[in-house]
């Protein structure tokens, strides 16, 4: 029997505070004056994945670790893999690399401080490594990560490097082996690539089309890489003053989220990130 390609199911550990479209209506100096949400959302995801027996990797925003350290150590005691998320949730491409290093270096001291964990994995906010900080990930490498999940190979307002390859591989020898860049997925339709698989586009496009992407991904050959953020199972969120638009891409359909989590997870097997690197790019991958 023909094994399917894996699916890595991601967590981007933030609060719904944090998401790059409130930056300047929520200062980072104003953080810890908003009720925080992301600890009880965060604890309801691994309900979700007890109950479908899976398990996956959670990318945690430094600041949250420093602050919630529980966070990292129920991650950690159910079995799932812990990733970092950047410090506090700046973009890559507004960072010079001496910078970008000393923020990273800080998050991974919180995380690797909450919980008995190394840090081998990297998801940059807002998927901020483009064209113009593929830099970022000789940084990364350098510093010893194993991989990055960041590039994103669609067109977007805020994101992404078109025609970036689709399929997890090696793009250099870093501190510790082969660095992988493990891309966000996209299913391809009339010549275009197609997000689906996380965030708003899962809570927008209806479940059928999610699932429709993942087997048309699969039918490539290639691993699925699936996200999500805690507060988008979180109907109940306070409502952060923003224009039309960036209201209605922050809570789209946030009612809905947990029950097609739910689905997806009933339909298809999801694991680890580094785990699915070793599956779909190298099984002797340390």
């Amino acid at each position: 029997m023909v094994q399917s390609p894996p699916i890595a199911f991601s967590v981007d550990v933030e609060d719904y505070y944090q998401v790059q479209a409130f930056e300047k209506t929520v200062s980072r100096d104003d953080w810890p004056r908003w009720e925080s949400r992301v600890a009880q959302n965060t604890d309801r995801l691994l309900e979700i994945l007890a109950a479908a027996g899976a398990r996956g990797t959670f990318f945690v925003l430094g600041w949250i670790a420093e602050r919630y350290p529980a966070i990292v150590r129920a991650i950690v005691s159910a079995g799932h893999e812990v990733a970092c998320h950047g410090w506090a949730h700046h973009l890559v491409s507004s960072q010079t690399p001496d910078e970008f290093a000393a923020d990273v270096k800080r998050a991974v001291a919180a995380i690797e401080a909450a919980a008995p964990v190394r840090v081998e994995g990297y998801r940059a906010a807002s998927f901020s490594i483009v064209r113009s900080s593929l830099w970022a990930l000789d940084v990364l490498a350098d510093l010893g990560f194993r991989y990055d999940s960041s590039v994103f190979p669609i067109h977007h307002d805020r994101y992404g490097i078109p025609d970036f390859p689709r399929a997890p591989a090696v793009r250099r020898s870093g501190a510790r082996g082969d660095f992988v860049e493990f891309p966000m997925s996209t299913a391809r339709w009339w010549g275009r690539n197609l997000p689906l698989t996380g965030g708003g586009y899962f809570r927008l496009f209806p479940y059928p089309v999610v699932r429709w992407g993942i087997r048309r991904i699969q039918a490539e050959g290639l691993p699925t890489m699936i996200y999500i953020h805690p507060w988008e199972i979180d109907p109940e969120q306070p409502r952060v003053p923003s224009g039309t638009a960036t209201r209605f891409r922050h809570r789209a359909n946030l009612d809905r989220t947990e029950s097609k989590l739910r689905r997806l997870l009933g339909e298809f097997p999801v694991t680890t990130a580094r785990d699915a690197i070793r599956q779909a790019v190298n099984p002797r991958w340390p």
